[in-house]
């Protein structure tokens, strides 16, 4: 028989109140996510083309060798300024006891400022091959350059060596590395200098074909006659060795102002420039030298403002780079920090396992299961529990289910089982009614897709035996664990779950009892008012609102009970986006926990700052982690990124081992864990990033209902069982759970049906309304028709 209850009408006066809030799915925060990462990707290729890509190495890296059959001997043998878009192409060389000054690879914020101040002292101007990337990283030392009365010239976007490059991709060397220049200072240059060159007869065929197509579009190539070798730091004086010119022809000078240390370029310089000075040079930029008229143009409108766009966007990509890097190293800290302190907490635990709570509790059990359209596995639950070695009574609340699932149980005719049907009103409501019904003080909750084993009731209570004990925490196990989700989740409950929940123990700020497998008083569930529905995760709600009424919630690793995990990624997404969206929402709602004393600041200080830090903030940074990854192995040491991440999944293997040890698994399953890094992890760390844009939009969830799938299997049963105190008042020892049941089917007859009222003396009756009035006592309600 089972009875019809209906949820107070305070509850759903408070849940019309909430019906302001929308309950519509969520699309701009993918939206928006989408662009982040649109825009985070374009920046890091940016920063990966422009910083890693090539980068400024020394000037012998690019040294050719190769064929120069195709180079004019008039260019082999002539001056070092080349015009290559004239037929046939023509050179210019410096005018006698002329020394043109050339600097590559900056600007540099160290270097070129003190080379600056050099040349001002001695009152000399020279010309500046600036690498497109530094000038968008330092757009006013470009216009102290010439402020100064320097000239300037391209060294190309990103010190690409152009002779290897594709034809596009020269073209876009020069084209950003023009655009850079104009950005930062509204003017333009037809001098290049190509990266790792050196001297005309330098020239191989593909520094020619570069050479020509720069001449295409209008540049004036600038080699060099004198290298001071500054670039391999041989040392001052050698440096002034190399740079002093042997006779009075007319030089370019080749000197770096980037690119590494230039210390002692500096210092060269200095001694460099009175001693030529006293042997009659003048100095001069390379326009000046060879004559060229207006080596620097004003940059059109248009120009101007894409370089400042572009100035603009390698600014910010660089800021991204750097907060990643940042985020990077915070979320590596906060890995070690959690793997040291689970792992520290639970050797601690361990040694704790197996204490006495106190005298033995042996008092009977109400054990609550809400179901909502749980058919496939509410026969396996109810089984299991009456299975157990502590005496139960079950009360199914079945709240509105459309699959009939209060049929199945009531088509069971198990003793110790009573049906209490409601409408639909969530699980919130169905456990308080639950809690409404139950006859004895202690009280356990359970999923309707869990099964217990036979001795997890007896342990989940024990802790009872303290008085300052309000909820126990029970040991989830995955059931279905084949297949790779439902390994990967069994390695998640037992390496996240478990771990967490022994740290959370001996801090006493244990924020959730999982609704699968939990244990309460009942006076401290009224003292707290019994389950509230304003948020998603009511167990972690009523954990929170416990813990700040002062009782003391633990976790016993030795009550094993069995769920189904989802067997589907779009039912893992909706279970995990309603356990992380519902925990947001306690959280917020006991904030004030952190400012708390006693019990309660123990769960605020402690457990939802453990929450934020590595149930929110860790998976929020764990994108960056992958997102780093990629970049690593594209532009930077792969073997150093595949190093960091075996580093990564070593530490997590360990813990794997260390968990499962303690919880008596088998570890043959941690071979997974690389693979978990891959789709299951991206979709966790995507729940909270989800969670976390539905909590601040105010959008508001209802409870959902999970597949089922029929996988739960009733654990061996002891092979006596002892029953709670019948109505009678005699308490049979060591009886089988169903033989007193059988006894009373055997007085029945075929026509008749049995009603037992619990309360009342027990009997036959034709009718439940001609059976005594409904109390509370031992059994609850049992309906039973003969077989």
């Amino acid at each position: 028989m089972s009875r019809t209850a209906t949820a107070p009408r305070g509850r759903r006066a408070r849940r019309g109140r909430r019906g302001v809030v929308r309950n519509v799915p969520l699309r701009t925060h993918w939206l928006l996510l989408t662009v982040m990462v649109v825009t985070l990707a374009g920046a890091l290729l940016i920063q990966g083309y422009t910083r890693h890509m090539f980068g400024i190495g020394d000037d012998a890296a690019g040294a050719g060798g190769g064929s120069a059959a195709r180079v004019p001997a008039a260019v082999v043998h002539g001056g070092p300024v080349i015009d290559s878009a004239t037929t046939p192409a023509r050179t210019a060389r410096p005018r006698a006891r002329t020394l043109a000054l050339t600097f590559d690879d900056g600007p540099d914020p160290r270097w070129t400022p003190q080379i600056l101040a050099v040349l001002r002292r001695h009152h000399v101007h020279a010309t500046f091959f600036v690498v497109g990337t530094e000038v968008a990283a330092h757009p006013a030392l470009v216009r102290q350059i010439l402020a100064d009365g320097n000239e300037i010239g391209v060294h190309t976007f990103t010190h690409a060596d152009l002779g290897t490059l594709p034809g596009w991709q020269r073209s876009l060397e020069l084209r950003e590395a023009q655009l850079a220049l104009a950005g930062a200072t509204g003017k333009t240059s037809s001098l290049l200098r190509p990266p790792y060159s050196s001297g005309n007869d330098a020239l191989d065929d593909r520094d020619w074909d570069a050479v020509e197509a720069a001449g295409g579009d209008g540049y004036l190539t600038v080699l060099t006659t004198q290298d001071s070798e500054d670039w391999q730091r041989p040392g001052v004086a050698a440096i002034v060795a190399n740079a002093t010119p042997h006779g009075s022809a007319g030089q370019i000078l080749l000197m770096h102002d980037g690119g590494g240390d230039r210390s002692q370029t500096v210092a060269a310089l200095d001694l460099l420039l009175p001693q030529l000075a006293a042997r009659g040079f003048t100095f001069a930029t390379v326009g000046d030298a060879v004559g060229i008229p207006q080596a620097m143009r004003p940059a059109g409108a248009g120009d101007h403002r894409l370089g400042l766009a572009l100035i603009g966007t390698l600014t910010a990509s660089a800021w991204v780079l750097r907060i990643l890097g940042w985020l990077l190293l915070a979320a590596g800290v906060l890995a070690v920090l959690r793997a040291a302190a689970v792992v520290a907490a639970a050797r601690r635990h361990v040694r704790r396992r197996g204490r006495a709570w106190g005298p033995p509790v042996t008092e009977p059990v109400t054990v609550i299961v809400p179901a909502y359209n749980e058919s496939a596995g509410i026969e396996a639950a109810v089984r299991s529990l009456l299975a157990s070695d502590h005496p139960v009574e079950v009360v199914v609340v079945d709240d509105g289910s459309t699959d009939g699932t209060a049929d199945l149980v009531e088509s069971l005719r198990l003793p110790y089982v009573r049906v209490i049907r409601q409408a639909n009103a969530g699980k919130p409501a169905a456990l308080n009614t639950g809690i409404a019904a139950a006859s004895f003080d202690l009280l356990v909750m359970v999923d309707g897709d869990t099964v217990f084993e036979p001795d997890a009731v007896r342990a989940l209570v024990q802790p009872f035996a303290d008085p300052r004990v309000g909820a126990v925490s029970g040991n989830a196990k995955v059931v279905n664990r084949g297949g790779l989700l439902g390994r990967w989740q069994h390695i998640e409950y037992v390496v996240g779950f478990n771990l967490d929940r022994r740290l959370f123990d001996l801090g006493q700020c244990m924020p959730t009892v999982p609704g699968a497998v939990g244990a309460f008083r009942k006076d401290a569930l009224l003292r707290v008012g019994g389950v509230s529905d304003e948020t998603l995760a009511e167990d972690t709600d009523l954990t929170m609102a416990l813990c700040r009424d002062g009782w003391r919630v633990v976790y016993e690793e030795d009550a094993v009970a069995w769920t189904e995990a989802p067997a589907s990624l779009g039912a893992l997404w909706r279970q995990r986006y309603r356990w992380c969206y519902g925990t947001l929402q306690a959280m917020w709602k006991h904030r004030e926990a952190v400012v708390s004393g006693g019990a309660a600041g123990k769960l605020g200080r402690r457990g939802l700052l453990y929450l934020l830090l590595f149930q929110v903030l860790l998976p929020l940074l764990a994108p960056v982690v992958d997102v780093f990854a990629v970049y690593g192995l594209v532009f930077l040491d792969p073997l150093r990124i595949v190093g960091l991440w075996l580093a990564f999944l070593a530490l997590q293997a360990a813990m794997g081992a260390y968990a499962f040890r303690l919880d008596g698994e088998r570890p043959g399953v941690l071979w997974m864990l690389p693979l978990q890094q891959f789709v299951y992890r991206q979709l966790m760390y995507l729940v909270v990033v989800q969670s976390v844009a539905t909590a601040l939009a105010g959008s508001r969830l209802r409870w959902q209902r999970m597949e089922r799938y029929g996988t739960l299997t009733v654990p061996s049963r002891p092979a006596a069982v002892p029953a709670p105190a019948r109505p009678d008042g005699h308490i049979p020892q060591q009886e089988p759970a169903e033989d007193w049941l059988d006894e009373v089917r055997g007085a029945a007859g075929a026509d008749d049906v049995i009603y037992l009222r619990s309360g009342r003396t027990p009997g036959l009756y034709a009718d439940p309304y001609e059976a005594p009035p409904y109390g509370h006592g031992p059994y609850g309600e049992v309906t039973d028709r003969p077989r």
